[in-house]
């Protein structure tokens, strides 16, 4: 089947153009993800704002630890027990990261969310994680990245690293 498509351009529109060797013309393609976009614009079922705003700070902060150096390995790993925002390897340790996005700062510092109930669930998917790759032999740590909006868009960005030990009674390596 791909044999038949000769070249693909990537708009910032979502859209793909592809030409069509068989037929000798272009075809547009609309990835789902648009779609459904246009038809939760139009039917009125957008999301929430508040899963909007997370969804946006996900993105920031991947892009912002990619920047740093850091290699992306997994986005809401989710297991039984709970989920991970992102997952990252930073050099020979494995990052956990939790996103923390807020559009204001008046009542306290988005990192401050992350309780002791919070930290106990990460704690756990984080074991889920590594039980999975069979429990490599490597160091782990628990980020979390704090990322502020304004006007639709972020405004500001800060990572803090190795922010919290592993939850107790919990224990890796």
């Amino acid at each position: 089947m791909l044999s038949k498509w000769r070249a693909g351009l990537f708009w910032n529109l979502n859209l793909v153009l592809l030409w069509n060797l068989e037929l000798g013309a272009w075809n547009f393609f609309i990835p789902m993800s648009l779609l459904e976009k246009l038809k939760a614009k139009f039917t009125g079922n957008e999301k929430p704002e508040h899963l909007r705003h997370g969804r946006l700070g996900e993105r920031a902060a991947k892009t912002f630890l990619k920047r740093r150096g850091l290699k992306f390995l997994a986005a809401n790993f989710r297991s039984p027990r709970g989920e991970i925002d992102l997952i990252f390897r930073d050099g020979d340790c494995l990052a956990f990261v939790e996103v923390k996005a807020r559009s204001s700062e008046e009542w306290t510092r988005p990192a401050a969310a992350v309780d002791a109930a919070r930290r106990w669930r990460l704690s756990r998917c984080a074991l889920d994680y590594l039980r999975l790759l069979n429990n490599p032999p490597v160091k782990i740590r628990f980020d979390i990245v704090e990322v502020l909006l304004a006007g639709g868009g972020v405004r500001e960005i800060r990572h803090l690293p190795d922010t919290f030990p592993m939850a107790r009674p919990f224990r890796y390596g």
